[in-house]
C-alpha cells in the first residue's frame, strides 16, 4: 500500500506540474509617460481572447495566460492605445513598466472638423457597416450592436471613401456563438472606387451565461465555426497535422497559376526555433479545406456553383510569419485574408483561448 500511495502521489504531482507549465503570468505597471504617475483603472487585455483586467489604485496589473503568443492591449480614455507582443518564452513578462502617451487633441479635432460627418449616418450606412464589419454569414443574423450611438460616419466626396469612428468600445452580442465582444475600433475605411474595405481594432471576448441547452448549442456552433477556419489552419500547420485535418496548400504565381505545395514542412518553408514555427513563404498561398463544404450563402453571394465541394481561401503574405502554440502568429498586419476566410468576419471570430476539445 505504501508503494501504491507513492506512485499515485508522484502521478498527481506530475499532473499538477504539467498543468502549471501550460500557463504563464504577466504583470506590470501602467504610468503616464509624461508625469510617470500610476494610472488606476486602465484597461489591460489580450486581444482576441477572453482574458483582461483593469489596473488597481497603484496602476498595477497581472494576468494568467495559456502558453502561446498574444497582443497585449493597454488603453485609457484620453490616451493613445498601446499594443505590445508577449509570449510565454519572453523573460520580461513580469514587472513590466508601460508608459501611455496622451492623445493629440488638436489632431483628433482636425480629423472630425475637417471631414463631413453624415447626420443620418446609421440610416444611410448602418447596414453596409454591419455587412462589412460583422458579416453576412448565417451567424451574423444573430449578432447585434448594443450601442449604435457610439458610431459616427464620415464620407469624403473627393476621395469617394467612407470612414467610421467609434467614441467608445462597440459592444457586440453574438447569440450564435455565445460571446459578448467589446471591440475597440481603430479604423474602418471603405473605398468605393476600388471597392476595397478594411477595419482594424482590438476585440475582447466575454463568454455569455445561459441555460444548459444554450451552452450546448454554443459549443456546437463554436466547433462548426472553428473547423476549416484560419485559426484551425494555423494551429494545424504549427502541429504538422495539415493533411490529417483536411487542408491542402497551393502556391500561386503572378498569374494565379497554382502549384501544389506537396510538403509544407520542408525546411525551405517550415522551421522550428524555441517552440515557435517560422513560415518562410512570400506571395499568395491558396488553402483548400476538404472536410466541410462551403456555406450555401457564400456560394450564392459570389455566384459560385452550388456544387463546389471544398472551401477555398487564400493568404497574401508579405514576408512570411511566425506561429506560436496557441495559433497566434505575427506579423498579422502583413497577412491578408482572401476568399472564404475574408467572407467570415466578426460573427465568425473565436478567441485564441478557444479549445475545440
Amino acid at each position: 500500500m505504501k508503494y501504491f500511495f507513492s506512485v499515485i502521489s508522484t502521478l498527481l504531482i506530475s499532473i499538477s506540474a504539467l498543468s502549471q507549465d501550460q500557463y504563464f503570468m504577466i504583470s506590470g505597471k501602467i504610468v503616464d509617460a509624461k508625469t510617470k504617475q500610476p494610472m488606476p483603472n486602465a484597461s489591460v487585455f489580450c486581444q482576441n481572447t477572453t482574458v483582461g483586467t483593469i489596473t488597481n489604485a497603484d496602476g498595477n496589473f497581472s494576468l494568467r495566460l495559456k502558453n502561446g503568443g498574444y497582443d497585449l492591449i493597454i488603453s485609457y480614455t484620453g490616451y493613445q492605445t498601446k499594443s505590445q507582443r508577449i509570449s510565454n518564452g519572453n523573460p520580461e513578462n513580469e514587472n513590466m513598466n508601460i508608459e501611455l502617451d496622451q492623445q493629440d487633441k488638436n489632431l483628433t479635432e482636425f480629423v472630425v472638423s475637417g471631414s463631413a460627418e453624415v447626420a443620418d449616418g446609421w440610416n444611410k450606412y448602418g447596414q453596409f457597416f454591419l455587412n462589412n464589419f460583422i458579416g453576412t454569414t448565417p451567424n451574423a443574423s444573430q449578432c447585434n450592436i448594443e450601442n449604435r450611438e457610439v458610431l459616427h460616419f464620415y464620407f469624403f466626396k473627393k476621395r469617394n471613401k467612407l470612414k467610421v469612428k467609434a467614441t467608445e468600445n462597440i459592444i457586440v452580442t453574438n447569440n450564435a456563438l455565445g460571446y459578448k465582444i467589446k471591440y475597440q475600433l481603430d479604423s474602418f475605411v471603405y473605398d468605393y472606387t476600388s471597392k476595397i474595405g478594411s477595419y482594424t481594432g482590438y476585440p475582447l471576448f466575454e463568454e455569455m451565461t445561459g441555460t444548459p441547452e444554450q451552452q450546448e448549442t454554443w459549443k456546437k456552433n463554436r466547433f462548426n465555426t472553428y473547423i476549416g477556419s484560419r485559426l484551425h489552419f494555423i494551429r494545424s500547420w504549427y502541429d504538422s497535422t495539415l493533411n490529417d485535418e483536411g487542408f491542402s496548400l497551393e502556391l500561386l504565381d503572378a498569374n494565379n497559376k497554382p502549384t501544389e505545395l506537396e510538403n509544407p514542412y520542408d525546411s525551405q518553408y517550415y522551421s522550428v526555433d524555441s517552440g515557435d514555427v517560422a513560415i518562410n513563404i512570400k506571395g499568395r498561398l491558396r488553402v483548400n479545406y476538404k472536410n466541410h463544404v462551403p456555406d450555401r450563402k457564400y456560394l450564392m453571394e459570389n455566384n459560385f456553383p452550388l456544387t463546389t465541394p471544398v472551401q477555398i481561401s487564400a493568404l497574401d503574405i508579405i514576408d512570411g510569419f511566425t506561429i506560436e502554440e496557441n495559433g497566434y502568429f505575427y506579423e498579422q498586419s502583413e497577412v491578408t485574408n482572401m476568399g472564404y476566410w475574408a467572407w467570415k468576419k466578426l460573427a465568425e471570430a473565436l478567441p485564441y483561448d478557444y479549445n475545440p476539445e
